[in-house]
């Protein structure tokens, strides 16, 4: 008999939601966290979010899964009493040479049944005075969360159901063990498990390739970095503000926390290995690329906030990857999901992706 019957690897909200649907599942579960508290990794450093889906391609994992996770995250957090606030989102085009852009933003936010509606420069800049723009996407379903009560409440559930969080536990090793599945820790403790999810981040794409007999191949990881800076002062916007994406992100935008405080960000940097410190030595790119929908910005009401490191899984000037969720489908060991890859809309999604992995593993 295997140890335990289901181990997630990873505390973040994704592995938290895991633990929480595996849990009501009736899975004996016990949830591994490197760091010393749940939800200290990816999920402590992002803006807290909830997307709406217009941007991923039709039948992609993100866009089935931001669309999914997006109801699955309102009606938790209603239930549970996390603080959240449906405050929508303009998607804004700030030149004419921009318009066509916006409309095929338009086009995919009704393939992937996403409510959007298009609103004129002049609508929009009399919503919000201090926004310049030519023509705006309105998204009313976009909103934000308080991210460590939510992962606070997905925890306190999961472990209703029974399921146990062990900190400090940095899982190194997984194997197969005849019908079972082996885990091995970086100091030396080892356990067996029926059902384990590799949910642990910026880690997950190593860990998967200890696996020694897997017949699917594990994409190779590449780390986005992207810095938040915060208003000092009264935010001039009542909702979330986003220019037009990029290729590797959403771009630079305006967002909020639960007390009105406005947020910036992220930009986003190649970089080779997952690091921290923050770079104020571009600010003024940053502001500048604020500047084309914010004119009247003043640059010294920037502040340091964080700086946030995601999981890529594409690399410069190639185009944008999906979610991969390898199962005992894709690589042939039963009871053994690896999440890769799984940056924005990683948080809205979590709950959709937990409700796939439960269907992979089976109750």
């Amino acid at each position: 008999m295997p140890d335990i019957g289901a181990v997630i690897i990873g505390a973040g909200v994704v592995g938290v939601a895991c633990a929480r649907a595996l849990a009501m599942a009736g899975h004996e579960v016990l949830l591994l966290e490197a760091e010393d508290r749940a939800g200290e990794g990816i999920s402590s450093r992002n803006s807290g979010v909830i997307h709406a889906g217009m941007y991923y391609p039709t039948g992609s994992l993100k866009a089935q899964m931001c669309v999914r996770g997006l109801h699955l995250m309102y009606a938790f957090c209603a239930a549970r009493g996390v603080a959240h606030r449906r405050l929508g989102k303009l998607i804004v085009a700030t030149h004419e040479r921009d318009i066509d852009k916006l409309r095929s933003i338009e086009a995919q936010a009704a393939i992937n049944g996403v409510p959007v509606s298009w609103i004129d420069g002049a609508e929009a800049m009399r919503r919000e005075p201090a926004l310049r723009c030519v023509a705006a996407l309105d998204s009313p379903t976009s909103g934000i969360v308080d991210v460590p009560e939510l992962i606070t409440a997905l925890l306190g559930e999961a472990e209703q159901y029974g399921a146990r969080l062990l900190e400090r536990t940095d899982v190194s090793q997984i194997e197969r063990a005849g019908i079972d599945l082996a885990l091995r820790t970086s100091n030396g403790d080892a356990m067996t498990a029926r059902i384990v999810v590799n949910a642990a981040g910026l880690g997950a794409n190593a860990l998967a390739r200890t696996v020694s007999d897997a017949c699917a191949p594990v994409p190779e990881l590449r780390y986005g970095q992207g810095h938040y800076y915060y208003l000092n002062g009264r935010s001039p916007f009542s909702q979330l503000i986003y220019p037009l994406p990029g290729a590797a992100s959403l771009g630079v935008h305006l967002g909020m926390d639960l007390s009105g405080r406005c947020r910036f960000g992220p930009d986003m940097r190649w970089i080779d290995a997952p690091d921290y410190g923050f770079d104020d030595s571009r600010r003024g790119e940053f502001v500048e690329s604020i500047r084309q929908w914010w004119p009247e910005i003043d640059g010294d009401a920037l502040q340091p906030d964080f700086v946030g490191v995601r999981p890529k899984l594409h690399g410069p000037g190639e185009h944008a990857a999906d979610f991969v969720i390898q199962g005992p489908e894709e690589h042939g060991i039963a009871g053994l999901v690896h999440l890769l890859g799984i940056e924005s809309p990683g948080l809205t999604s979590s709950m959709a992706i937990a409700e796939r992995v439960v269907a992979m593993v089976g109750r």
